[in-house]
């Protein structure tokens, strides 16, 4: 389907070197780049490094560009090469619940940061486009969840770029084809074995359907009740707060733990002394989140971002980001004041 005449104009102007041009063709489709360069990566980071190289790249291409062409799925060819191009010789990232370390040494050392999936801002999502797909098979949020891109590292890379370009964004499998110089049988064959992988890694139930299960106010309940007993060194509330199958994990460290009692015996639970702690609310990855900060020399500093997953009204799971440069990407305060 070609472009209406505004929009051609536009494409026009950017081929002759307009950069206003430029970037309003490509604008409305920052977001969904952004988030589409994070699934294939793992890695908010990596996902800046490839949405500004893929960017740089597409003005540099502008003159292959036919003007009476969307510029979506040209976008995206860009976006999906740069991802693949980044990915040859990389190890997968992953959770530490993928490790299969389960209640190891708990001094064990630290792994590298660029071991782990980095948490993702849902601000990145609010403006994202919207698109009728209906070949897609998960929603925008849904398809950014913690276990849904975890799951998706252990696809090989082009498996990965296939299925999202085709259960996530709604891409034909003949755009699929032509964006990875690919045959449509073999893009088929792709799909195919990624839905299989992927079936047998994600959870029964998404975070987005749980949520909406619940309703938001039940969602701002638990919300409000992980904040009070964190802030009030309330140790029974929280335990109080955990389903019975729940899990904890720590990145940058591998081992973690299942069950109330392990959990309860984490670095999850806060010491029975309120006021040692600020938490704030905040989103990311579709689900709940909390930043935490610590009382330090008469302040509060950061210590960890926490991604909760739901099981009805209780938690059950958390994954606590303990590499504090995360708070950046969250647009949070590098310290908070003691309260009079």
């Amino acid at each position: 389907m070609g472009l209406n005449a505004p929009q051609a104009k536009v494409v026009s102007a950017a081929r002759q070197g307009d950069s206003e041009a430029f970037s309003a063709a490509v604008e409305p489709h920052w977001s969904e780049l952004h988030a589409h360069c994070y699934r294939l990566l793992g890695s908010t980071y990596d996902a800046d490094d490839a949405l500004q190289d893929s960017l740089l790249r597409a003005w540099r291409g502008l003159a292959r560009l036919d003007p009476q062409r969307p510029v979506r799925p040209w976008l995206f060819k860009i976006a999906t090469n740069v991802c693949l191009d980044m990915l040859r010789g990389r190890s997968r990232r992953f959770l530490p619940f993928d490790t299969g370390s389960l209640e190891s040494d708990a001094d064990a050392r630290p792994l590298s940061v660029s071991s782990w999936i980095t948490p993702y801002p849902d601000r990145h999502l609010d403006a994202s486009s919207r698109y009728a797909v209906p070949d897609a098979r998960y929603e925008e949020r849904e398809a950014i969840e913690l276990a849904f891109v975890t799951a998706l590292q252990h696809l090989p890379a082009r498996q990965r770029a296939v299925l999202v370009l085709h259960d996530v964004l709604g891409f034909s499998i003949a755009e699929i084809a032509e964006n990875l110089d690919a045959t449509k049988a073999a893009v088929n064959s792709a799909l195919q074995r990624g839905r299989k992988t992927l079936g047998g890694l994600l959870p029964e139930r998404s975070q987005l359907c749980t949520q909406q299960s619940l309703g938001d106010e039940r969602v701002r309940a638990v919300a409000r009740r992980f904040v009070d007993a964190y802030e009030g060194g309330d140790v029974k509330g929280m335990i109080d707060l955990l389903d019975g199958d729940s899990s904890f994990a720590m990145p940058p460290y591998a081992q973690w733990c299942r069950g109330r009692d392990a959990v309860s015996r984490s670095w999850l639970i806060p010491p029975p002394r309120p006021g040692l702690f600020r938490v704030i609310p905040v989103r990311a990855n579709g689900q709940l989140a909390f930043a935490v900060y610590v009382l330090r020399e008469a302040k509060y500093v950061p210590i960890a971002l926490d991604v909760v997953s739901l099981t009805e009204s209780r938690i059950g799971s958390v994954v606590a980001f303990r590499n504090t440069e995360v708070f950046d990407l969250f647009n949070l305060p590098a310290a908070l004041p003691l309260e009079s």
